[in-house]
């Protein structure tokens, strides 16, 4: 396998301030990212290296230290291990990181999505004032799914955009946001939902050695009308079609915090003996996911992809085993921007793609305050990709 064209960016702005990054507990990429980092500032070769502006840009290590200690109570703090004045900082946190716990008042808890973000506004607390720049990394955007109102219901997504940029955070970058809309929360600060699709076809690739990349063997398929647009883009840069499914649902009853679904109705041209790629932003229980591929079967589907940014498997894998060995699901693929349980990395069917060598590219990037749009639209790499990998190459 060839390494990729582009190891580093071409980077000759001058830095915001000294790089800082902060890896809440749970965050598994954290080391992983500031060695990419080391390596690439270690090896450029910049004109201005030597100037004062550039003091510290060459470091053992980026990653800041932090606690964020707990009382019997329950209540916490956050302490910062050395100065971040003057510091660019980029704070990553890992919301759905559910095997992190703490005692209170002698009971074990596991640390929810609540906990995390709170420790996160703990922590620019901590930093607020003292740091040039404040950017917030929230691979799985805090309660993005609660993100307008239809009923008397809380505002969730927006008030936690507002709470940050409250605090003085400058920019937001989160990855496949359940509606990028939400950033119209804060319309004057910086807000970035960034895709995965290239780590998306790089890991199948990596992984299943006998995909064909044209409109005769493989279709891309949203599971419901939210996922279209994920799914467009990518038929679009490979050049085949696209079907979705549009959910019926039973609006009359609550069932898990959502309306039951009654129906999928499919839109789309014939997939008989197709591979087929299910697109969405997140796998939560599964269920619509197996829907999705069993209504794919009825119409003699080839093999099923089941593809999503984030796989929280909240009900367990023990369904989609049992979908796997039923032939529905030919393999299952997320990223590791969410908490990757041992018993998920463990399933043979399951691929993993490593989003840390992305996140590394974007903060090199912003910290030298440079463009990300070459980042943010992945259709060449994709491009390139598929064809190293028709013509035997990758």
């Amino acid at each position: 396998m060839q390494q990729e064209q582009h190891d580093e960016r071409d980077l000759n702005t001058v830095p915001v301030g000294p790089l800082g990054i902060i890896s809440m507990k749970g965050v598994e990429s954290g080391v992983k990212i500031d060695a990419y980092l080391k390596r690439w500032r270690e090896t450029r070769n910049h004109e201005h290296e030597n100037d004062i502006t550039f003091k510290g840009y060459v470091k053992e290590s980026y990653l800041i230290p932090v606690k964020t200690p707990r009382f019997s109570s329950g209540e916490a703090k956050a302490t910062i291990g050395e100065s971040v004045r003057g510091y660019d900082i980029f704070i990553i946190c890992d919301v759905t990181n559910y095997s992190i716990t703490y005692t209170i008042s002698g009971h074990e808890n596991h640390m929810s999505p609540d906990d995390h973000f709170q420790d996160v506004k703990r922590v620019i607390a901590a930093i607020s004032g003292k740091a040039r720049r404040i950017n917030v990394i929230l691979p799985f955007l805090y309660e993005s799914r609660q993100h307008r109102r239809t009923a008397r219901e809380s505002l969730d997504c927006a008030v936690a955009l507002q709470e940050l940029v409250a605090m003085g955070v400058d920019s937001i970058i989160t990855f496949d946001a359940h509606d990028p809309r939400v950033q119209n929360a804060i319309p004057l600060h910086s807000f970035e939902s960034v895709g995965s699709s290239y780590q998306f076809i790089k890991g199948i690739c990596k992984n299943v050695k006998d995909v064909k990349f044209d409109n005769d063997h493989l279709m891309i398929i949203s599971p419901d009308e939210g996922a279209t647009g994920r799914a467009i883009y990518l038929a679009n840069v490979l050049g085949v079609d696209m079907g979705m499914f549009y959910k019926r649902r039973d609006y009359s009853r609550i069932v898990d915090g959502r309306n039951p679904i009654v129906a999928h109705e499919f839109l789309g041209t014939n997939i008989e003996g197709k591979d087929v790629f299910i697109i969405d932003d997140m796998i939560a229980s599964g269920d619509s996911m197996i829907d999705t591929a069993r209504e794919l079967k009825k119409r003699n589907a080839g093999r099923i992809f089941v593809v999503a940014t984030f796989g929280l498997f909240t009900a367990g894998m023990e369904r989609f085993d049992k979908a796997v060995q039923e032939g529905l699901i030919y393999k299952v693929v997320t990223t590791n921007l969410a908490y990757q349980p041992p018993e998920l990395l463990a399933r043979d069917y399951y691929i993993s793609c490593d989003m840390s060598k992305y996140i590394s590219y974007l903060i090199d990037t912003i910290n030298h305050d440079a463009s990300i749009s070459d980042l943010l639209d992945p259709y060449e790499r994709i491009k390139k990709l598929v064809d190293k990998y028709s013509a035997g190459e990758y």
